[in-house]
């Protein structure tokens, strides 16, 4: 069995990324409240992950040519959907803000669950292999 970090702490290494990604673009819209025009986008979580879910925890990378590694992960801008709104404002603008706020607040929960079980993963881990002493 390899120790790698997708095999010890499985889906959380991969959804960290797409929580810090989603704080990017919830911060993005809550700057861009008051621009007119402006269209607030956000990161389907569960599309991305149910994408993903095939691969067993792992999340595919993406690639921009045959043989490269392209920067472009999951929940990157090609993933990103256009927020319907629920009430939309005479300027074009689709931000709501108490509800980008209560997402952003929503989000950092998420994020601090799958930190939460990294950390005690690795507590567990440093555990074992000082043999049951702190």
């Amino acid at each position: 069995m390899s120790l790698t970090p997708d095999n010890l702490f499985g889906i959380h290494t991969g959804a960290l990324d797409l929580w810090q990604r989603r704080t990017e673009v919830l911060a993005n819209n809550l700057a861009n409240a008051d621009t007119p025009d402006y269209l607030a986008r956000d990161i389907d979580f569960r599309k991305v992950l149910a994408d993903a879910g095939g691969s067993q925890g792992e999340l595919p990378l993406q690639t921009t040519a045959a043989g490269q590694i392209g920067t472009a992960g999951p929940g990157a801008d090609g993933a990103l959907a256009y927020r319907v709104p629920t009430q939309p404002s005479m300027d074009g603008n689709t931000v709501d803000a108490q509800a980008e706020q209560a997402a952003f607040a929503a989000n950092g929960v998420h994020y601090q669950a799958s930190l939460s079980f990294i950390t005690a993963q690795i507590r567990m881990l440093r555990m074992a292999i000082n043999g049951g002493q702190g």
